[in-house]
């Protein structure tokens, strides 16, 4: 019963699926997955195949990876029968999602490099689509996601390799239950939990179940949101949020002429949300055309790019307004992509007007990328003018309200005026709370010395423009970044931004660091790019971040005016053209687009090490190698959001935030700004913790690591794998805080506990660990340290526990005698100390009282351990069940279930439970003295206890 609570989870959640409509079916081995394989699509496509014909399938089925088994699964395959006859076999029925043959089995067993035997299988018509890996409460979730990892590579391409056909994992401990699309590209930071449409997780295996797991629902989420990412060859899955806000927008299509628009964070994903509305948009046959509209050229060519790795057929770039034009006449293109201007430009200019009269009256679907920057005013007039049938859909990270709105001619245009209701919202801290963007760390460089250079100013007490316009100011700010880069960047493995707050200053920033690179002050790779029309800031600029029009309207080759600035921009793109060996120039908007794509794709090359930009950049660009904006302007509100999410994107462990290194007094900015797009108190949730805590937080995990390792030679004490893996959670945590520590210009090692060197010889020693399970892992032998990521897994948390006083427990036994009085006041002071351990002081201490004594051997100690709690289990259950007159079955049904949901059971539950049923006046408090005990006894005899 409690020794096996993974088997109770598994048992209760095969007959939850068989309650939702999943029929059971018992399938042991790959014959009997074969087998059953023939019966479901014979009865899927009403058809009877010969044994001969079913080969002909299965060989068909057999063929290609990952990627082309789920194209396999979504095309029919013309069958040739025995007869000579053809006929059309369907996989899987993606128009009516819920006519397909659901199943469920558990424990089927594949024989590959090794024998593996899977959890919980979901069946459609007969394929496995669906694969669950449980472990026990209390087990890090990462542990299933390595399990499925080492299926992928052991087992999952056996024979017929059916298990490639798998399109969705999902993994649970009962307590968390996260879902991934199969990819072996996957990482566990691209796992998600599902969620309600108000963003409010789903984490227990049960709830997780009765809505994800629906036979329906698990069948539209395969054939409608899973997306075939062409250009990586993998497969992609929708977040909960990702579903609802396409949900949403088909909804209202269906249902209504209204327009709508998507509030979903910078970083969240909105291109893949964007591309799936529109292709599911596009199969609706009252739907003429979906246009999907940018309002920056660049943008354009980067979404269709995206667009393309999605399905590389779906659509094609317009490269001026004539194919635009042509495009919206190709009734086999359902699907555009264009920029704001050449739509302007198309239905404005009477001779590309007059072509597209016919269309003015059919269904056309408008969708705006980043509709915050939309604020196109007669543009919009005359969309919604001329096309009498529209419906219009923005997405934004930020939208404009009222009191981020920009005034023009005493008009505030909102989002919400343009794209009426927001369909759907997932800010800024949702998607943080998800770990789908990082938080940012801001510091403030708020000392600037005086020009009498006697006393310190704070920078929030200066306001005067000509101080920031000063050469010693520039010089102040150009040294200091040089010599803080290294520390934001983790020595340049990550790139920056440096926005300013005009072209004028920007080109003294850029003169100073290219001189002092020339006097070998620095090796940083400096670039730039600036809109050559005249941008200084007001000096009573608002903070926003106002549009660069470059006029690349509808026909880009037009030629540009010479303006001032320009000489400038010359000289530094031929400082680029020199550094990279290009022939880039800024003569007209084609050349001067290849120049800003090119400076793209080296900044995400991480080739650039600091982009200095006034505006450019700081809205629509994603890097996920940057992260870092150093600030020398002033920004606000969605401005402000805007551009410090430039450095939030997930890309690996070490990048742990987005740095923001202020130069201007943006405090308050950020906190309005905070409140406006999020929460008024989500400051915690968006800024990570100050210096001061983070080092408390070191400090405290040093403190744990010098429990199981307190020098470095006795990390070479460890005798077990159990031990091993202790240490190396301990100083995975350690090396955690620290990647995020190094990043404050103001970290020393000795505000810590830890000396430099110590951290230098742990580290050592962690990395002798690692190399000795790749070791292991090249001689195919199983260790239970291939279930932690060396590469540091940021959600992770040690706890002390049951185990780990177990390891204490054997130190103890052969400390001296004059250390033993010592150490086992420790190891009753840590259990005092640890919420979950206290309950299990007394059982502990009797423990090393009566039964450490007399073990002979160290190894003992876990078997004897376990056999002594065991018992002491047991002993308690039937005590508790004699106390209370309970059926024990009954207790241990409620203890079952609590496991496996969550929930404890209801008062008409505990009470059926009694050996004899209670007058009505003492019903309630029985049941809470017995509901109490049980509690209790799951707190002391399971919680904690691997």
């Amino acid at each position: 019963m409690t020794t096996q609570p993974e088997q109770v989870l598994e048992n209760n959640l095969i007959n939850q699926l068989i309650s939702l409509g999943h029929k059971p079916v018992v399938i042991k081995t790959e014959a009997d997955l074969v087998s059953n394989l023939k019966t479901q699509l014979e009865i899927h496509n009403k058809k009877s195949f010969s044994d001969n014909e079913f080969e002909r399938i299965l060989i068909h089925l057999s063929k290609g990876n990952i990627f082309d088994k789920a194209k396999t699964l979504r095309d029919k395959f013309v069958l040739q029968k025995d007869n000579g006859e053809k006929e059309y076999i369907e996989f899987i029925n993606q128009d009516f999602w819920c006519q397909n043959q659901f199943q469920v089995t558990n424990q089927i067993t594949i024989n590959g490099k090794r024998e593996n035997r899977y959890d919980v299988t979901l069946l459609i018509n007969g394929l496995p689509l669906v694969q669950i890996e449980l472990k026990r409460r209390g087990i890090e979730l990462k542990e299933a996601f390595n399990q499925i990892q080492r299926y992928q590579k052991e087992s999952f391409a056996t024979n017929n390799a059916l298990f490639n056909y798998v399109q969705i994992f999902v993994i649970s401990n009962g307590v968390d239950t996260k879902y991934y699309a199969n990819s072996q590209k996957q990482s566990f930071k691209f796992t998600s939990f599902w969620s309600k449409e108000n963003n409010a997780k789903i984490t227990q295996l049960d709830k997780f179940s009765s809505i994800f797991l629906e036979p329906c629902h698990i069948a539209k989420m395969i054939t409608k949101y899973i997306v075939l990412h062409e250009s990586d060859k993998m497969l992609m899955v929708l977040r909960p949020y990702q579903f609802y806000a396409v949900e949403a927008i088909i909804d209202r299509v269906n249902n209504s002429d209204k327009n709508g628009y998507i509030w979903h964070t910078t970083g969240s994903g909105k291109t893949l949300t964007s591309f799936k509305a529109s292709q599911i948009l596009t199969n609706n046959p009252k739907i003429k055309k979906v246009v999907f509209v940018v309002d920056r050229q660049d943008l354009d060519d980067q979404t269709v790019r995206e667009f393309k790795a999605f399905d590389k057929d779906s659509i094609d770039g317009t490269d001026n307004t004539k194919m635009l034009i042509s495009q919206f006449l190709d009734n086999s293109r359902p699907l555009l992509v264009t920029t704001i201007q050449k739509l302007n430009s198309a239905i404005s200019k009477a001779k590309f007007r007059k072509q597209i009269e016919s269309l003015k009256d059919e269904k056309i679907v408008f969708i705006f990328d980043e509709c915050h920057r939309s604020q196109f005013g007669e543009t919009h007039k005359k969309i919604v003018n001329f096309f009498t049938n529209h419906q219009l859909f923005g997405f934004t990270g930020t939208p404009i309200f009222v009191k981020n709105a920009i005034s023009k001619k005493s008009i505030k245009q909102t989002t919400a005026n343009l794209f009426h209701d927001c369909l759907h919202r997932y800010v800024i801290t949702d998607a943080i709370r998800d770990e789908n963007v990082l938080k940012f760390s801001i510091e403030y460089y708020n000392v600037f010395k005086s020009k009498e250079g006697i006393e310190d100013i704070k920078v929030e007490e200066i306001d005067k423009q000509e101080v920031y316009e000063s050469d010693d100011y520039i010089e102040l700010i150009t040294n200091y970044i040089l010599a803080n880069h290294n520390r934001k960047t983790h020595n340049r493995t990550f790139t920056a931004m440096f926005c300013v707050s005009s072209v004028d200053i920007l080109i003294k920033y850029y003169e100073l660091f290219k001189a002092k690179k020339e006097a070998g002050e620095h090796k940083l790779n400096i670039a730039t790019i600036f809109s050559y029309q005249p941008n200084p800031e007001d000096p009573a600029a608002n903070g926003e971040i106002p549009e660069e029009d470059y006029q690349m309207a509808a026909e880009p080759s037009a030629v540009y005016t010479h303006i001032p600035h320009n000489d400038k921009l010359d000289v530094y793109i031929e400082d680029f053209n020199k550094q990279f060996g290009t022939k880039h120039s800024a003569k007209d908007g084609n050349t001067f687009l290849n120049y800003k794509k090119d400076i793209s794709k080296k900044v995400k090359n991480k080739q650039i090490d600091v982009l200095l930009v006034v505006n450019m950049f700081l809205t629509g660009f994603d890097s996920k190698s940057l992260n870092t904006l150093y600030v020398d302007k002033n920004l606000n509100y969605h401005g402000l959001i805007q551009a410090f999410s430039r450095t939030n994107r997930i890309l690996n462990e070490k990048k742990s935030q987005g740095n923001i290194l202020a130069f201007r007094n943006l405090k308050q900015n950020t906190d309005d700004a905070i409140a406006l797009f999020s929460d008024k108190n989500a400051k915690e949730t968006i800024i990570i913790a100050p210096y001061e805590e983070q080092i408390k937080a070191f400090n405290k995990a040093y403190k744990e690591l010098m429990l199981i390792a307190p020098t470095v030679d006795s990390v070479n004490d460890l005798e077990t794998e159990d031990e091993e893996l202790e240490f190396a959670k301990a100083f995975r945590e350690i090396m955690r805080l620290k990647n995020i520590l190094s990043s404050f210009t103001e970290f020393n090692f000795d505000d810590t506990y830890m000396k430099a060197q110590e951290f230098a010889d742990y580290s050592s020693k962690y990395l002798d660990l690692y190399d000795k399970i790749k070791t292991n892992n090249a001689k195919e032998s199983v260790s239970i340290l291939n279930e932690i990521d060396f590469e540091l897994e940021l959600i992770h948390r040690d706890e002390i526990n049951v185990a780990y006083i177990m390891k204490l427990l054997a130190k103890l036994k052969d400390a001296k005698p004059e250390d033993k009085a010592k150490q086992k006041k420790q190891i009753i002071d840590l259990i005092s100390g640890e919420t979950e351990l206290r309950s299990k002081r007394e059982l502990i201490e009797k423990f090393i009282q009566n039964n450490l004594p007399r073990i002979s051997d160290d190894d003992e100690v876990e078997t004897v351990f376990k056999d002594y709690w065991e018992a002491e289990t047991k002993k308690a259950l039937q005590e508790l069940s004699t106390t209370e007159s309970l059926k024990q079955d009954k207790v241990e049904t409620i203890i079952n279930d609590y496991l496996f949901t969550g929930r404890m059971a209801t008062e008409d539950e505990v009470l059926d439970a009694l050996e004899q049923q209670p007058s009505v006046l003492q019903r309630e408090s029985i049941s809470i003295r017995v509901t109490t005990k049980i509690m209790d006894f799951i707190k002391t005899f399971i919680s904690g206890v691997d």
